[in-house]
Parts: C-alpha cells; structure tokens; sequence
C-alpha cells in the first residue's frame, strides 16, 4: 500500500491537487515548476491562448528534449561498450602473451 500525500501544485495560474508519496515529493513540485515555466514561454503575450494548445505543445517540447536525451544516452552506452570491448581484448591480449 503507497502512503500518497496531497501535494498542491501551480501550473499556468491553476492549482491541481496530486498524490504523492514522501520521496516522489520534490521531483513532482520541480516537474510541476518546469512545466508551468515552460507554458508560459509558450503563452509569452497572448493571453488568449487555448490553454490546451499551450499544454500540448509543452508536452512535446518537454518529449522531444527527452527523447533527444535518451538518444544521447545510447550514444554514450554504445561508445563505452565498444571501449570496454577494445580494453578486454587489449588485457585478453596481454595475459595470452607468454612470459
């Protein structure tokens, strides 16, 4: 059973109410506050901008920079396989050699 608590958070001049747990807490407040930032540069001057519009177009700025740093990640997993394949054929080759 998750002990959830209220969290009460502000995004583009409206409150939502979400459950979290303790440890979820503070991850969910600064994910609430980037969102509303993010809104709101969308928002910029126009006031009267749908507000489902601005919301959908933050979800996938917010999901392409994530995909973007998931590709980047594998990048990075895909190169330290290959240095760590190079390094074990490199020691493979040296304990081989004989003394």
């Amino acid at each position: 059973m998750s002990n959830n608590e209220p969290v009460s958070v502000r995004i583009l001049d409206r409150e939502y109410t979400v459950g979290v747990t303790a440890d979820e807490r503070e991850s969910l407040t600064a994910a609430a506050r980037l969102l509303d930032l993010r809104m709101r540069e969308i928002r910029g001057s126009n006031r009267m901008a749908a507000v489902d519009r601005v919301a959908v177009l933050a979800a996938l700025n917010l999901a392409h920079e994530l995909q973007q740093l998931r590709d980047q990640q594998a990048l990075y997993d895909r190169e330290l396989a290959n240095t760590l394949d190079s390094l074990n054929r490199r020691l493979d080759s040296v304990s081989d050699t004989p003394r």
